[in-house]
């Protein structure tokens, strides 16, 4: 495995809709497994494949829920979702501060659905339906947001510098 260069903005494939994935062979297991380590090693909790530069419509995310210290409750889970596209999204809404690994430094305050409903393919080609609610759909929905070419400042209220004491629970 490699770890893989992040895109930063202002670089024009973060801009881009990806191109949807018809071919899962050996280079695509590989773009996989390196997206993985790319993203441990970054480290974040999401990774869509415009972030590697890969105009492609791949999302990995790997996340546990937490207690409120921040302790994990349960094992993270890994998810590799092929083409992924929100199905249904609840009229609830929830605003929560994220952050980018293509746009370090900065954190945004960013309104998203509190549930949704993902369908896509595993990384084998076989269909998963996925139903996420909180920071898990949060996440989702971000790394999805890449997949057209959006990035979480298209969509906050507002973008700011982080001081170095603040605390902050961030997704991505």
């Amino acid at each position: 495995m490699a770890l893989l260069e992040i895109a930063l903005l202002p670089d024009a494939v973060l801009r881009r809709k990806a191109k949807k994935i018809t071919v899962l062979d050996k280079d695509f297991q590989i773009l996989v497994d390196n997206m993985i380590e790319t993203m441990r090693t970054a480290p974040g909790v999401g990774l869509a494949a415009p972030q590697v530069s890969v105009s492609s419509r791949l999302v990995v995310v790997e996340y546990g829920e937490e207690d409120e210290e921040g302790g994990e409750v349960g094992p993270k889970k890994l998810y590799v979702v092929v083409n992924p596209e929100i199905v249904l999204a609840s009229e609830e809404k929830e605003t929560g501060i994220e952050a980018c690994l293509s746009i370090p430094g900065l954190v945004g305050e960013v309104e998203r659905h509190s549930q949704i409903v993902i369908k896509g393919l595993n990384r084998f080609g076989r269909p998963v339906k996925i139903t996420t609610e909180g920071w898990l759909a949060r996440i989702f929905q971000h790394e999805i947001d890449h997949l057209d070419g959006i990035v979480y400042p298209d969509r906050a209220t507002r973008v700011w510098k982080p001081k170095e004491d603040e605390e902050l629970v961030i997704a991505d």
